[in-house]
Parts: structure tokens; sequence; C-alpha cells
């Protein structure tokens, strides 16, 4: 009885531990965002590419592609503001534990399986950046398919950040119906070699 109740012990003082590191990190970065309208950008633009994919007419298809661009980059000078506001943060805040599952205090106890989000940021900003520049070329279609699977990939370090990575990846599949992997594959190559690179993915 008495290893029973020591070993309930450590699990609810695991669980404390682990909540108030994740409050923490959810009010860091919300204390961030709160001063830009990226999430509700995101939202517009991923809207507004369904309208554009689903309409028949090409004119009026063209006209809302149009439209769309001055978004787009709204979004992405939001989102560079953000970056460069973040990365003045302090490095022992930012830490993201690549271990599948969160744990309390992993950061602090697995420093080597650990990436810095200030410098996963940057990358989003340059691959966000670049996929509403069309730097390669694209269609419109293949254009908005590129800077959605960006953007859902910035959500899932955000959301990586303040859970963990499999908390991310089901929120990720729930909101967008989309797959982690679906979604690493889709960014542009730049961008997906420089995140691997540092997450080790």
């Amino acid at each position: 009885m008495e290893a029973w109740f020591l070993t309930l012990l450590a699990l609810v003082g695991a669980h404390l531990l682990k909540s108030r590191d994740q409050h923490r990190r959810i009010a860091l970065l919300g204390s961030h965002l709160r001063n830009y309208q990226i999430e509700k950008l995101m939202e517009n633009l991923t809207e507004g590419y369904l309208r554009a994919l689903g309409e028949e007419d090409p004119e009026r298809r063209a006209q809302i592609w149009g439209l769309l661009g001055s978004t787009e980059q709204s979004l992405c000078d939001q989102f560079q503001r953000f970056v460069a506001e973040f990365a003045r943060v302090d490095e022992a805040q930012t830490r993201v534990s690549t271990l599948a599952v969160g744990l309390p205090l992993a950061d602090k106890l697995f420093p080597r399986a650990t990436f810095d989000l200030r410098k996963m940021l940057a990358i989003h900003a340059r691959g966000l950046t670049n996929a509403a520049a069309n730097r390669r070329g694209l269609s419109p279609r293949d254009k908005a398919f590129t800077l959605s699977a960006e953007l859902f990939l910035m959500q899932h370090t955000c959301h990586w950040f303040c859970k963990s990575r499999t908390v991310a990846s089901a929120r990720l599949l729930a909101r967008h119906k989309t797959s982690y992997e679906q979604v690493l594959a889709a960014v542009a190559p730049d961008t997906r070699e420089a995140y691997r690179a540092l997450a080790g993915r």
C-alpha cells in the first residue's frame, strides 16, 4: 500500500510539474502573439483559398487569387515582426523537447533532445515569405497548397512548444484533416531541409 501511495504521489507531482510548464509556455507564446492578427489572417487565407479553388468561373477565380495577395503579404509582415520580437526571449525559455511525449522538465533533463523555438520560427518566417512571393514560380493552386503547408507546419511547431509533438500532430489532424508527415512533405524543399536539420526529424 505504501509503495502504491508513493507511486501515486510521484505521478500527481509529475502531472503538476508538466501542467505548470505547459501553462508557462502557453502564456509566453500568447503574450507575444496577442499583439498580432496572425491566426485571424491565417483563417482568412485558408477560407479564401478554398473559395478560389471552388470557383468555376476562371475570371472570378483569378480575381480572388489577386485579392488574396494582400492577405498573404499582411500575414508574412506580421509573422516576421512577431519572430523578431520573440527572438529577444531568453533561450532558456524557448527550448522545445524532441521527445514524442510531454515530460515535466524534459528540456532541462534532456537538453540534447531539444531545439530552439526562436530558430525554428525564423525558418517558418523564411518559408512563408518565399511561398507568398512565389519564388518557385508555381501556379496559383500549387502556391496556395505550399503556403498552406507552411502555415500548418508553423502552427504545429507552436503547439509542439506548448504541449508536445504528439499533441501537436493530433491537433493538426483534427483541425486540418492532414497528418504531420503530409504537411512536412508539402512544404518547400528549403523549409523541409532546414526544419529537419534543426528538429532532427
